[in-house]
């Protein structure tokens, strides 16, 4: 982190401070632009003789998509010691805008709801108020139509959830992902709430300390005492990890072992191994999008291991895997979204979330694997149109999904004064 940030930045007014935004950022990074230029032009609008508190934040975004997380954490504590709230500008000035504020905490990628993602182009404007736990709210809150509890479901988010659930109870607009809906979504907690779904299979994941694993390890034991009904090969898992880090199959003890001297972690999430392949020997995996009650294809990733990411899997030079995704995304209405009807129904019910996501594929006797669903999976429309040309209107659908759900929601009386003390 550059030290000369630290010198000039005093708190700013109370009033939202306006950025960039993780979403136009990200798409130059993803895009391959240089950020130098925007990075330098940040830093001396930060250290200004009036410094620009918004700067600060998107330079903590420009850490993050650099993958330099400690840069990232302590410019955006920096920024947040100082203004709590943050205005995206709505790409579209119209006489119907819409007032979204969005509730969200420090951290990286996955605490929070990518909200950013789902507004570009809309004539939304999103205020972005920044919460801790035990930490009042601020004296000013600006004018909204409607309210979004975008924190992630974490063990650190825990604590912050259950406050918010209060705020949100006696919030005077609609208040959308209720916290307690979003807390129940630990892995174990997903596993239970929708084992019994018809049509539906989710294996079941069992969260078990270091020294519980370390026993069935070192004794060479089965799996049978701590986890009844399944064997070996299992897939593990550190605790609040995701995106794969930290995830490996093992075979057996000796693999167990191995992976628990390599990790420092002190609990794990342990589910049976499910060979998922397709007849073809590949590897399909799905994200689904659940927008009010309703079911929206994102993409689908197609590779020849078992460790599914739509960025390694092999899409963007193969013509025939791109040509399958682009048949799941427009005919997903009358194809994947028909088959498993019911049991994505019955996701979206259980789980009584405004907007959730999930990643999941299709066992060999044709049912729904689901194997996350969250509030935090990216969402987005920055793949190459050259490359993806099917891609936009699916997005657009999704988009202007989200966007009606706010609006219905919000509902034409639904709009809260700016709060001041």
């Amino acid at each position: 982190m550059n030290p000369r940030l630290s010198s000039n930045l005093q708190a700013t007014t109370s009033h939202p401070a306006p950025i960039m935004g993780l979403a136009a950022i990200a798409r130059m990074g993803f895009a391959g632009a240089d950020l130098q230029p925007l990075w330098r032009s940040l830093v001396k609008r930060a250290t200004a003789d009036v410094p620009d508190v918004g700067a600060l934040l998107d330079l903590s975004i420009i850490e993050l998509i650099a993958g330099r997380r400690d840069n990232r954490l302590a410019f955006q504590a920096q920024a947040l010691a100082l203004q709590r709230l943050y205005r995206l500008a709505p790409a579209v000035e119209t006489a119907t805008q819409l007032r979204l504020l969005a509730f969200m905490v420090a951290g990286d990628f996955m605490a929070n709801t990518p909200v950013e993602f789902l507004l570009e182009g809309s004539n939304v404007r999103l205020d972005i108020l920044y919460v801790a736990p035990g930490q009042p709210l601020p004296a000013f809150i600006p004018e909204h139509d409607v309210a979004l509890i975008a924190i992630a479901e974490s063990e650190e988010n825990r604590v912050l959830l259950e406050e918010m659930q209060e705020i949100a109870a006696a919030w005077p607009v609609p208040v959308l992902n209720a916290a307690h809906h979003i807390a129940r979504l630990t892995r174990n907690g997903a596993y239970q709430l929708l084992r019994d779904v018809p049509g539906l299979f989710m294996p079941p994941n069992f969260r078990f300390s270091r020294a519980q694993l370390q026993e069935v390890a070192a004794h060479g034991g089965t799996l049978d005492t701590i986890m009844p009904q399944c064997a070996f090969p299992i897939i593990a898992r550190p605790v609040g990890s995701h995106g794969g880090e930290g995830l490996q199959r093992l075979i057996g003890p000796g693999e167990l072992k191995a992976f628990l001297e390599s990790r420092t972690e002190a609990e794990f999430y342990v589910a049976p191994f499910v060979d998922y392949r397709s007849g073809d020997g590949l590897y399909r995996k799905y994200r689904v999008a659940l927008i009010n009650g309703r079911a929206y294809g994102c993409h689908l990733a197609i590779s020849q291991h078992w460790m599914v990411h739509y960025l390694n899997a092999d899409m963007q030079n193969s013509p025939v895997n791109r040509a399958e995704e682009s048949r799941f995304l427009t005919l997903f209405a009358t194809e994947f979204k028909q088959r498993h009807a019911a049991a994505l129904t019955a996701i979206a019910t259980r789980t009584n979330l405004d907007y959730a996501v999930i990643d999941c594929a299709e066992t060999a006797d044709g049912q729904l694997l689901l194997f996350e669903i969250g509030t935090a999976m990216i969402v987005h429309s920055m793949d190459s149109a050259e490359v993806f040309p099917y891609k936009k209107a699916a997005m657009a659908k999704l988009f202007a999904a989200f966007i009606e759900m706010l609006r219905s929601k919000a509902g034409p009386a639904s709009r809260m004064k700016a709060r001041s003390a």
